[in-house]
């Protein structure tokens, strides 16, 4: 059933049937016994090497562990960053969750300041933690984003940008454009690039490509790279 439409109560593995076979549920998909069931409609995905989740199009965003996610702080204690990730509640960041983090060389954020981090944990009933290294311990492409524009969208957005192969409307604008992006996986996306224009361009025909097919975006960035030419 992978790729196919499915609502909830509907079966989509059993677990008797793989043995010594490890998978991991994202978000829409519930274990009960041997059944694997649906939670919310949406499309089932699957990504190598043993991950499946159910994607559908939603501007409220529910943390899952290993999601990456656009984050903006919003207060700091003693141990923690408080921060907003568009979830139910507020995430804690560790102080000492970057690479080499010690208690002398604890980052210091500023409200609104805006992170790229990892979701560690993310238990139902508790606040979601998360970390701005990847799991071997480094930094990666994780960490505070500087200048930019940030925008939302809903989280069915943001998995098609994230998708592979890269998506038609980030494919055509790489050919002709230079810009630095970083997509969240709860519906928040970070545009950077030499002058103003060119980051409007790229935040436009993102927002613009959701509602439409492969084709449809590449022509829709054509036709906005025109207007500027």
């Amino acid at each position: 059933m992978v790729d196919q439409l499915v609502v909830p109560g509907d079966m989509v593995l059993d677990l008797s049937n793989m043995t010594n076979r490890t998978i991991k549920l994202g978000g829409g998909l519930r274990q009960d016994g041997d059944a694997i069931s649906v939670m919310k409609a949406g499309r089932l995905r699957f990504t190598k090497p043993n991950k499946y989740w159910v994607e559908s199009s939603q501007k409220r965003y529910v943390p899952h562990a290993e999601d990456s996610v656009l984050g903006i702080v919003v207060d700091s204690k003693a141990d923690n960053f408080l921060v907003d990730i568009k979830g139910p509640s507020i995430a804690l960041l560790p102080v000492l969750s970057f690479e080499g983090g010690t208690r002398r060389n604890i980052p210091k954020f500023q409200a609104g300041t805006l992170l790229y981090a990892r979701v560690v944990k993310a238990n139902p009933g508790m606040n979601p933690e998360l970390s701005c290294t990847d799991a071997s311990g480094k930094a990666a492409e994780f960490g505070s984003l500087k200048d930019g524009y940030t925008f939302e969208c809903s989280t069915g957005l943001s998995r098609m940008l994230l998708s592979s192969p890269t998506c038609p409307v980030l494919d055509a604008l790489g050919k002709k454009l230079s810009f630095e992006i970083a997509v969240g996986l709860n519906g928040r996306v970070w545009v950077n690039a030499a002058s103003p224009s060119t980051t409007i361009i790229v935040a436009n025909a993102i927002m613009n490509s959701e509602s439409l097919s492969g084709v449809q975006q590449r022509l829709m960035v054509e036709k906005l790279l025109q207007k500027i030419q």
